[in-house]
């Protein structure tokens, strides 16, 4: 682990994270291994109190390390499971060539997730020579089967609208935050698409640089919101409790079980890519 840096542009709290992360995900630190307190952190690094805390309360949010009452913060037994998806995002932007093909219901996690790596291309931190997002959501101007109203299973023209402004939202959000990116020069290939395709996923998956697999099951859940006025219960699709699994391709045998997965991972995106509709801001 190295010291804070006084010159990164980053928060120490960020920096702080982000060195244990990695000491995480490296093996370094490994599952169960009891994280250095509080007070040695601060040693350590020479970071105040507080700031050693926002840093542990990122990692626990990534659910990367847990607290254990009277014991200290340790890292989780099983962190292949709950590893989050943006430092591996990360990785890839260390790439010269970086492709992301996401499919899913808004494309929120995937914003939030993606706008720290491209702030880094704007620090000049990255310097990718190409980027290329894809986005594949369902097309809210059609009837969906799910979500669907609790009383009668029947589809929600308003629901679907809602969820139009968040779609919108996040994946026009990316869109313009990539073309930026080619517009100040700092990436010489920047494209980003979006399309919208006739089904309603119940899954999400990020394809990252083709040797990275991200998968994950929306639950079904009932939510109670006000739909034009009118008090509604739905049958929604919740992505804040999806817990993302993560896959990587292996290197030296392409027949086997995780590289053939991504390959049939990808294959389903292009085929259902080719069915969708290009939306545009």
């Amino acid at each position: 682990m190295t010291a804070i840096d006084p010159e990164d542009p980053r928060p120490a709290r960020r920096q702080l994270a982000d060195m244990l992360r990695a000491a995480i995900l490296t093996g370094k630190l490994k599952p169960g291994e009891k994280l250095p307190s509080g007070p040695q952190l601060v040693r350590q690094y020479g970071v105040a109190k507080a700031t050693a805390e926002q840093a542990i309360r990122i990692l626990k949010d990534e659910d990367l390390v847990v607290s254990r009452t009277g014991s200290g913060v340790f890292v989780r037994q099983r962190t292949e499971k709950p590893v989050g998806l943006r430092p591996h995002l990360e990785r890839a932007f260390a790439e010269p060539n970086v492709t992301i093909d996401f499919a899913g219901f808004s494309g929120e996690t995937l914003h939030g997730a993606i706008s720290e790596p491209l702030d880094k291309i704007r620090d000049g931190r990255f310097r990718p020579d190409s980027i290329t997002v894809r986005i594949l959501v369902p097309d809210p101007d059609i009837p969906w089967s799910l979500p669907s109203r609790a009383d009668d299973l029947s589809d929600s023209p308003a629901f679907r609208k809602r969820m139009a402004r968040i779609m919108e939202r996040h994946t026009f959000g990316i869109l313009d935050e990539v073309k930026e990116l080619h517009d100040l020069g700092l990436v010489e290939s920047a494209t980003a698409q979006a399309r919208v395709y006739p089904a309603v996923s119940l899954f999400k998956i990020y394809v990252i640089n083709t040797t990275d697999l991200f998968y994950g099951y929306y639950p079904i859940e009932r939510h109670d919101l006000v739909l034009e006025g009118e008090p509604t219960t739905m049958l929604d699709l919740t992505g804040k409790n999806t817990v993302l699994f993560h896959m990587e391709r292996d290197s030296v045998d392409p027949e086997s079980f995780k590289s053939q997965f991504i390959a049939q991972s990808q294959q389903w995106f292009d085929s259902a890519w080719s069915i969708g509709r290009e939306i545009q801001p």
